[in-house]
């Protein structure tokens, strides 16, 4: 079993960034870039301790930083860099307690690391020695003069731009600082080709971007903003009531001229009921009766349209709205079409859509049935709910 560590120098400034303060504490995403960086290698099966190296001065603060996010001090070790980033590196590699076959180095800059790549890092190293992320580079490359004019273009072929993690078996590190003494290198793999070490590729990714100047913190932000995606519910009302006489018969938050209305514990309107129960369908919340029963003297006589108001209240709550509404009333007496303008305005705005997203159509059984036999009225409603569900990168 190989035994993995991370080490994640984070001891640079942030004068490209334009900060008075080393940009791997500044804020992406409500957090520290380091604490990003941290988490995917907590999160990797394959690492079992991290050193994080950060300026000298910042030791103790950034100690209690770690345990701010509720990382484990056993897992997570924090100890002063060096002057340059070779440096850091060797102090973070003294400051690993243990057997550790393979060290992975990462910017602690580089808060988009995914943990497939560490993984993969990881294995390369365990199989060929060392390996590092790196992505091929697709743009044209030109030689510049002092000028800044064009010298030649570069031949990009077999070319690859480097990022970390930058993994390697602990000997061989070992053995390429001691070949490299006091030289200066940019990162691992340059310390390796100077003790004549091969280095494996890794493919990388273009989003595992290093936070270098302001854009890259905009980028960033992006990148990790959740993918949204359209959800789509359709649910479908149905209600019927009797007529009574002495009541008044009220349809979609009209009151409608006629001899009878409609038996029942609220106002009995029968289109504002199955359009209730189409959205609390829609939405997986059962039916009217179990959120306004007729057991409840609260509800006694109630105007319907404040039952909808409630429920359309409920469906902002569960992150929906209405798309449209298809609504159609079934009854033999009496005419409704000169009054569905009416109800159409009154059930858009209790829904807060506009009048155009709601349908209603009445019709008859041609004396069929309870309702052609004025019996009473019934109706259903279609509807159809829009909605937004978060999925992380």
């Amino acid at each position: 079993m190989v035994i993995a560590a991370a080490i994640i120098p984070a001891a640079g400034s942030g004068r490209r960034m334009g900060l008075d303060y080393p940009k791997q504490f500044h804020l992406l995403a409500g957090a520290p870039v380091l604490v990003h960086t941290l988490r995917p290698f907590v999160n990797s099966p394959s690492i079992d301790r991290i050193v994080v190296v950060v300026p000298e001065e910042r030791v103790d603060s950034t100690r209690q930083l770690l345990l701010d996010y509720a990382f484990n001090e056993s897992t997570v070790q924090v100890t002063a860099g060096g002057r340059r980033r070779q440096d850091s590196v060797r102090n973070g590699l003294h400051a690993l307690s243990g057997d550790v076959d393979v060290v992975l180095v990462h910017d602690g800059a580089r808060p988009l690391v995914e943990v497939d790549l560490i993984e993969r890092c990881c294995r390369a190293a365990a199989k060929f020695g060392a390996a590092i992320a790196a992505v091929p580079v697709k743009d044209t490359l030109k030689k510049g003069g002092p000028d800044q004019s064009i010298l030649h273009t570069v031949d990009r072929e077999n070319l690859w731009q480097a990022q970390t993690p930058q993994a390697v078996q602990v000997s061989l590190l070992q053995r390429a600082y001691q070949a490299a003494g006091d030289r200066d290198v940019t990162d691992e793999a340059s310390l390796l080709e100077l003790a004549g070490i091969p280095v494996q590729l890794v493919e990388g990714s273009e989003t595992n971007l290093k936070i270098t100047r302001p854009d890259d913190l905009i980028i960033a932000e992006k990148i990790m903003e959740p993918v949204i995606q359209p959800v789509m519910r359709v649910g479908h009302g149905y209600d019927a009531h009797q007529f009574a006489r002495g009541r008044d018969l009220v349809l979609g938050g009209v009151n409608i001229p006629f001899e009878m209305g409609l038996a029942g514990h609220s106002d009995a309107d029968v289109l504002t009921h199955a359009l209730c129960d189409g959205l609390l369908g829609a939405m997986g919340e059962g039916d009217i009766g179990a959120h306004f029963p007729d057991s409840n003297q609260d509800f006694k006589d109630i105007y319907s349209i404040k039952l909808l108001e409630d429920v359309v209240r409920l469906l902002g709550e569960k992150g929906f709205s209405l798309a449209n509404a298809d609504v159609t009333v079934i009854c033999q007496q009496p005419k409704l079409a000169s009054h569905i303008p009416e109800m159409r305005r009154i059930l858009s705005t209790s829904c807060g859509v506009s009048a155009a997203e709601i349908n209603i159509k009445a019709t008859t059984t041609e004396k069929m049935g309870f309702t052609g036999r004025m019996e009473g009225i019934s109706c259903h409603a279609v509807v159809l709910l829009t909605g937004k569900k978060e999925s992380g990168r």
